[in-house]
């Protein structure tokens, strides 16, 4: 039977267009500038080594000033894992490559960035069907035309199956997370500091398991530094394999 005949489609549909009419109305309420509604694309992907406890995972993400068209930002970051036998937690050590582009289609003048990243992730049911995961980062960077500089993450990450108990094929889910970013060193070179805050992500969306391997979500996420704040449309592929 066909998704588009199945009672899973019907059951997507009444999450998905209230969903989807919220952030048409959200974008045609913003201004012709930088604080119009942008969009993210991302791929996630993870594998496992096996018969092992390593593994390799990665992301790949474009972001868009308006929509298409206007790059804000390229990043390209992959990953070794580890996850010890029994232990529930997932340890990464990975590489990232990031392009930053300034705002408006005639200006040309990207920041390159190089960032060594360590983190760790695990992840807890509570209530039978609320799904936490946790993640802790620690990165290096060198951005261009800046001193050395690190920076702290923790994301909670809370997915919420409607139809299922897990995130299985055929699961409708409700994805939300924040993330805080700390900044390490406060001064950056050339007589330039940053905040020791440096911003903050809150998302919700939502989702859909193509497969056990495989889930699509659409979402929205609002960032906040110290002197901005920006609505995003959030399209990602979430991969196992």
């Amino acid at each position: 039977m066909s998704i588009f005949a199945s009672e899973n489609f019907k059951d997507m549909n009444k999450f998905f267009v209230p969903f989807v009419l919220f952030i048409g109305f959200y974008a045609l309420a913003q201004g012709p500038d930088e604080d119009q509604l942008g969009s993210w694309y991302m791929y996630f992907w993870n594998t496992e080594f096996q018969n092992s406890n390593w593994g390799v995972q990665g992301d790949y993400q474009y972001r868009d000033w308006r929509g298409l068209g206007d790059r804000e930002q390229l990043l390209l970051r992959t990953g070794v894992t580890y996850t010890p036998t029994n232990s529930g937690i997932k340890f990464t050590l990975g590489y990232a490559n990031i392009t930053t582009g300034q705002y408006g289609t005639d200006i040309d003048a990207p920041v390159s960035e190089n960032r060594i990243y360590q983190e760790a992730l695990f992840g807890q049911k509570l209530l039978g069907r609320l799904l936490l995961t946790h993640r802790f980062r620690y990165e290096q960077r060198w951005v261009e035309n800046q001193d050395f500089r690190t920076r702290y993450r923790y994301n909670l990450f809370i997915n919420v199956p409607w139809n299922k108990k897990d995130l299985s094929k055929g699961a409708i889910y409700t994805a939300v997370y924040n993330e805080i970013f700390i900044n390490g060193e406060r001064d950056i070179g050339n007589g330039t500091s940053v905040q020791f805050f440096d911003r903050n992500r809150t998302y919700i969306g939502m989702g859909y398991s193509l497969s056990d391997k495989l889930r699509f979500q659409l979402g929205f996420m609002e960032q906040t530094t110290v002197n901005w704040q920006k609505g995003q449309l959030q399209f990602s592929l979430h991969h196992s394999f």
